[in-house]
């Protein structure tokens, strides 16, 4: 065996701390180098987390808003869809987002009036006069102020996404009257408004997450839920529920929010450009919506669902009691009476 003279070993020795420190060094500047790249790039990801599924209008809208956003912004201003509660429920988005730990999320205001109790107006039975009277309050002054009420809340509206009227589907028997609800267990939304409705008409309200509905209703947990006719069949209850009774009782919009920590973040140019995406995805969804109701209703009669559409009179008789009470609740109240007031 050859032994290496110890000055080699030494040579060798030294030649490794030298190469060890050049790649240090190498490293650092690649670092710096990056990270230098990241700020002057400037590019903003943002994520959006929902409960719904990817065939759902809303969920197609926002795609729809993130490629606007992407294109206004010459790729700077990116927007990542996170649907079918990948992120966490309703509630759970509307949270991370008030840490500023989730960018944006989609809700229905039933559930945004936990957070933002304003928002309980779009809960109360029958408050749209017709489905044009509905589409100029979202889209003027009241809309306007609406979306931007839960700023202290940290979380700011950027739309409305139209999710039609909601109506009873049951497991048992059509609803015609109010009195038919005697006796069955209702879902309804994590809202103190919807359950105080569905009480109202006679029912037993029974707050369920979305996504535990289906389940739910297999196993007799419930007898019935209501919701709109795109919701009833992509969600596949018209597999359980073979009734659906068109009585439009509410007409609940979803709501797009942004937490204000990461809306803050953003420069005025970024705002304008997510702004703008925003509404002209709410352009889109109405159109898909519309769309998306007809094929809905469709589908679910061809698989056996009896759609019936009851007198609404009775309903709206039973509920009066309810309206009267927000006389107590001047801002509810007002806000009532400034909605009546819109053209």
């Amino acid at each position: 065996m050859e032994i290496q003279p110890p000055q080699l070993i030494m040579f060798s020795n030294l030649n490794d701390i030298i190469m060890q420190k050049i790649k240090i060094i190498v490293l650092v500047v690649l670092s710096i180098f990056v990270l230098s790249c990241s700020k002057t790039s400037n590019v903003k990801k943002l994520k959006i987390g929902h409960g719904l599924d990817q065939s759902h209008p809303v969920h197609k809208a926002m795609l729809y808003m993130a490629e606007q956003a992407a294109k206004k912004s010459n790729g700077t201003l990116q927007i990542s869809v996170y649907p079918s509660q990948q992120l966490g429920t309703e509630r759970e988005c509307l949270e991370l987002l008030q840490i500023g730990s989730l960018a944006m999320t989609k809700v229905s205001s039933s559930v945004l009036e936990g957070f933002a109790p304003i928002f309980k107006v779009f809960s109360l039975p029958y408050i749209f006069k017709s489905e044009e009277h509905k589409f100029n309050v979202f889209e003027g002054k009241v809309g306007e102020e609406l979306l931007l009420s839960p700023q202290k809340f940290w979380l700011r509206g950027l739309c409305f996404y139209d999710a039609g009227s909601r109506s009873f589907y049951t497991k048992e028997k059509p609803i015609n009257t109010p009195a038919d609800l005697a006796g069955l267990k209702i879902r309804t939304q994590e809202s103190a408004t919807s359950v105080k409705l569905v009480n109202a008409l006679g029912g037993s309200a029974t707050p369920i997450s979305w996504g535990e509905l289906y389940t739910a209703l297999q196993q007799g947990v419930v007898d019935g839920a209501e919701n709109n006719p795109p919701s009833f069949y992509l969600s596949r209850h018209y597999e359980v529920c073979k009734y659906y009774s068109i009585d439009e009782h509410t007409a609940v919009p979803d709501v797009l929010l942004i937490s204000t920590i990461i809306w803050n973040d953003l420069t005025p140019r970024e705002q304008k450009w997510l702004q703008e995406s925003a509404n002209e995805s709410y352009v889109y969804q109405k159109k898909l919506w519309k769309e998306s109701t007809m094929e809905s209703l469709k589908a679910v009669e061809e698989a056996g669902v009896e759609i019936s559409y009851p007198d609404k009179t009775p309903f709206i008789e039973k509920v009066q009691p309810l309206l009267e009470e927000y006389k107590e609740e001047k801002d509810v109240y007002d806000l009532i009476q400034k909605i009546k007031n819109v053209k």
